[in-house]
């Protein structure tokens, strides 16, 4: 069958000298302009006709967009334009942000990874975007930029439904900074979809786990559900559980079942309602046990 979409839709390219006439042209333009950085997200919506910008609007060289930095009291920051394979390859993001390196593995192929960025991914604001409960779990906070000011906003906040952002007119994602993790955490990302490789997930977890004094149990953890739920959610509950009570396989199922409970998952092409709730409970549960195991050894 013939491609019934074979070209790109016509589009003027922008791109312009400095951070403040590029907010000032997307605020200007609201409604026809469309920022990007990698763009594999942005030039497959434009072929499938779900864009329809007169402008598109280069972000790549604007000053702070290719910065990947780590200082071990500031943390990590990470610029609009890097890279999901830059990521993968920083020594700093896999010893301090492993889990953020093992999901951005997930993401399409080697060769999408060239382009694609974390902001982007974290921009479309997909619940089931791999990198999302990641940075999540790592307490990430997005820098915007706008036409006014400059604001910072963390991810929990940032999300409203699918494909929907806290981003105002004129406003770009400069960077997302991570704070220092806890010390001697261990973490995982574990999804689950149709096929190994270059697949979306029907549903994932993340969790991030360590020792803490001020906790009842002696360790505090951090769990994030994709794909399940219309943002992807931490599961505050199961956290809450796991601080005070003794962590044990009995404590580790209740968690689980208390992540069950907590989405809100829907039927559709890829996976069942049903399938997805009984995956939750056993990516969860999964997840956290081998994240307890590794704590121990």
């Amino acid at each position: 069958m013939l491609n019934p979409l074979p070209r790109l839709p016509e589009f003027e390219y922008i791109r312009l000298d400095s951070l403040d006439a590029t907010v000032q042209f997307l605020k200007t333009h609201w409604d026809e302009a469309q920022p990007f950085a990698g763009g594999t997200d942005t030039f497959v919506a434009l072929r499938d006709r779900k864009l329809h910008p007169k402008f598109l609007v280069d972000l790549k060289h604007l000053p702070g967009f290719a910065e990947l930095t780590f200082d071990p009291e500031k943390g990590l920051t990470i610029g609009g334009a890097v890279t999901l394979n830059q990521l993968i390859s920083s020594t700093d993001v896999q010893e301090h942000y492993p889990v953020i390196s093992q999901a951005a593995g997930f993401v399409g192929g080697y060769q999408l990874r060239n382009r694609a960025t974390l902001v982007g991914n974290l921009c479309n604001a997909s619940p089931c975007g791999d990198t999302i409960g990641p940075s999540m779990i790592y307490q990430g906070q997005v820098n915007i930029i706008g036409p006014r000011d400059k604001r910072t906003l963390p991810l929990e906040d940032f999300f409203l439904n699918p494909g929907v952002t806290t981003l105002m007119a004129g406003e770009i994602v400069q960077s997302i900074t991570f704070p220092q993790p806890p010390a001697h955490s261990k973490g995982l990302y574990l999804p689950i979809g149709r096929n190994k490789l270059a697949d979306l997930a029907m549903a994932a977890v993340s969790v991030l786990a360590y020792p803490d004094e001020t906790a009842a149990s002696g360790y505090s953890f951090r769990i994030a559900l994709s794909a399940v739920s219309p943002t992807v959610i931490i599961v505050t509950a199961a956290q809450d559980l796991l601080s005070v009570a003794v962590i044990d396989d009995a404590s580790l199922e209740r968690a689980a079942e208390i992540a069950m409970q907590s989405c809100k998952p829907i039927d559709d092409i890829r996976a069942s309602r049903a399938y997805r709730l009984d995956m939750v409970q056993t990516l969860t549960l999964r997840a956290l046990r081998m994240v307890w195991k590794s704590l121990q050894s």
